[in-house]
């Protein structure tokens, strides 16, 4: 885990996959743990899946983190992913599908059209790496799961997604290929390359 920026509003971090933002059940190691053993002021804001890696954002202290979260909610915060998925796309794109739990098959996430929360994500191509293509992804809302779930709706899964992918997509990866790459707030504008 990689601190990229400390001030005395916020912590930006670099989480590399299969790190938890925050202690699970039967796992107390996270990327919050890791922060505040440095900061200890530290508040999560935000959190990235396990399997997602880039920049992760903490404020530091109750207002920080009451003005960030707030940001956050009312959608002052720019955030791009990149991924590489199955299959080619070209252009780009709005994917505009209501999402909500998989009660039976937790923590799945799916396309509910009847019950599901208003979700979108645009879209659009970076390259094509021969059968597959790199995307840059803009979440206009912040469902669980939503990158993965929508891009497997499309037809184009995230490789190494094993839940929401068909098994060779999810083996053409040894980790989920999405990258939390770039964060904008009112102030201050963080990029990380990803890795793949």
């Amino acid at each position: 885990m990689r601190v990229l920026h400390v001030d005395d509003r916020l912590v930006i971090i670099d989480k590399p996959a299969g790190l938890l933002s925050v202690p699970g059940r039967t796992e107390p190691d996270c990327a919050s743990a890791r922060v505040q053993a440095a900061y200890p002021d530290a508040l999560v804001v935000h959190r990235l899946d396990q399997a997602t890696s880039g920049l992760l954002l903490f404020a530091r202290g109750p207002q920080a983190q009451r003005e960030l979260s707030a940001d956050f909610a009312g959608r002052r915060v720019g955030k791009v992913y990149v991924a590489v998925v199955a299959g080619r796309l070209e252009g780009e794109g709005l994917i505009d599908l209501p999402l909500g739990a998989d009660w039976p098959n937790r923590p799945r996430q799916q396309v509910d059209l009847l019950h599901g929360k208003p979700s979108q994500t645009r879209w659009r191509v970076l390259d094509h790496e021969g059968a597959y293509t790199r995307v840059a992804l803009d979440p206009l809302t912040g469902r669980t799961h939503q990158l993965r779930v929508h891009l497997a709706a499309l037809g184009h899964a995230i490789l190494g997604d094993t839940l929401y992918a068909a098994p060779d997509i999810a083996a053409a990866s040894p980790r989920l290929l999405l990258h939390a790459s770039e964060l904008r707030l009112a102030d201050h504008h963080f990029m990380s390359p990803s890795e793949f």
